[in-house]
Protein backbone atom coordinates (compact mmCIF):
# COMPACT_ATOMS: atom_id res chain seq x y z
CA UNK A 1 0.00 0.00 0.00
CA UNK A 2 1.58 3.10 -1.14
CA UNK A 3 2.11 5.88 1.69
CA UNK A 4 0.13 9.26 1.14
CA UNK A 5 2.78 12.29 1.72
CA UNK A 6 2.46 13.93 4.12
CA UNK A 7 2.65 17.88 2.83
CA UNK A 8 0.61 19.06 0.44
CA UNK A 9 0.83 17.96 -3.18
CA UNK A 10 3.43 20.27 -5.62
CA UNK A 11 0.64 21.56 -7.99
CA UNK A 12 -1.53 22.93 -5.32
CA UNK A 13 1.50 24.44 -3.46
CA UNK A 14 3.00 26.22 -6.68
CA UNK A 15 -0.40 27.64 -7.13
CA UNK A 16 -0.64 28.91 -3.59
CA UNK A 17 2.73 30.51 -3.71
CA UNK A 18 1.84 32.02 -7.15
CA UNK A 19 -1.16 33.78 -5.55
CA UNK A 20 0.85 34.83 -2.97
CA UNK A 21 3.32 36.35 -5.82
CA UNK A 22 0.32 37.67 -7.45
CA UNK A 23 -0.94 39.03 -4.38
CA UNK A 24 2.61 40.72 -3.37
CA UNK A 25 3.47 42.44 -6.34
CA UNK A 26 1.22 45.51 -5.91
CA UNK A 27 3.57 46.09 -2.93
CA UNK A 28 6.22 45.45 -4.49
CA UNK A 29 5.76 47.93 -6.93
CA UNK A 30 4.64 50.59 -4.64
CA UNK A 31 8.30 50.29 -2.79
CA UNK A 32 9.79 50.14 -6.11
CA UNK A 33 8.38 53.66 -6.96
CA UNK A 34 8.95 55.09 -3.72
CA UNK A 35 12.94 54.55 -3.87
CA UNK A 36 13.39 58.07 -6.17
CA UNK A 37 11.64 59.78 -2.63
CA UNK A 38 15.08 58.53 -1.22
CA UNK A 39 17.80 60.14 -4.14
CA UNK A 40 19.56 63.07 -3.01
CA UNK A 41 17.85 66.49 -3.58
CA UNK A 42 20.25 69.74 -2.73
CA UNK A 43 17.81 72.17 -1.80
CA UNK A 44 18.35 72.07 1.69
CA UNK A 45 22.07 71.57 1.47
CA UNK A 46 24.45 73.87 2.25
CA UNK A 47 26.21 72.88 -1.43
CA UNK A 48 24.39 74.37 -3.90
CA UNK A 49 26.48 72.08 -6.38
CA UNK A 50 25.47 69.11 -4.81
CA UNK A 51 24.87 66.71 -7.55
CA UNK A 52 21.49 65.90 -8.04
CA UNK A 53 19.38 62.91 -10.16
CA UNK A 54 17.97 64.21 -13.70
CA UNK A 55 14.07 64.34 -13.93
CA UNK A 56 14.54 62.50 -16.90
CA UNK A 57 16.57 59.61 -15.11
CA UNK A 58 13.67 59.31 -12.25
CA UNK A 59 10.89 59.14 -15.50
CA UNK A 60 13.12 56.71 -16.98
CA UNK A 61 12.88 54.62 -13.59
CA UNK A 62 9.53 54.74 -13.15
CA UNK A 63 8.63 53.94 -16.68
CA UNK A 64 11.08 50.83 -16.85
CA UNK A 65 9.54 49.92 -13.12
CA UNK A 66 5.90 50.29 -14.47
CA UNK A 67 7.03 48.24 -17.20
CA UNK A 68 8.71 45.24 -14.89
CA UNK A 69 4.90 45.50 -13.01
CA UNK A 70 3.56 44.58 -16.29
CA UNK A 71 5.72 42.01 -17.22
CA UNK A 72 5.71 39.98 -13.84
CA UNK A 73 2.16 40.10 -13.65
CA UNK A 74 1.79 38.73 -17.47
CA UNK A 75 4.30 35.76 -16.27
CA UNK A 76 2.49 35.23 -13.17
CA UNK A 77 -0.61 35.08 -14.87
CA UNK A 78 0.66 32.50 -17.42
CA UNK A 79 2.24 30.44 -14.65
CA UNK A 80 -1.07 30.79 -12.17
CA UNK A 81 -3.15 29.65 -14.98
CA UNK A 82 -0.18 26.58 -16.38
CA UNK A 83 -0.42 25.34 -12.71
CA UNK A 84 -4.47 25.63 -12.16
CA UNK A 85 -5.03 23.61 -15.57
CA UNK A 86 -2.22 21.03 -14.31
CA UNK A 87 0.15 21.91 -17.91
CA UNK A 88 2.72 23.47 -15.66
CA UNK A 89 2.70 20.79 -13.00
CA UNK A 90 5.19 17.59 -12.78
CA UNK A 91 3.53 14.13 -12.73
CA UNK A 92 6.53 12.90 -11.18
CA UNK A 93 4.93 11.81 -7.20
CA UNK A 94 3.05 8.83 -9.57
CA UNK A 95 -0.25 10.98 -9.59
CA UNK A 96 -1.63 11.44 -13.11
Amino acid sequence: MPRRPIFLEKRGYRQRRMMDAVRLLPFLGLMLWMVPLLWPVPAGSPDPTAPTIPMSVALRYLFGVWALLILATWALWRRTRDVASGEGADHTDGQP
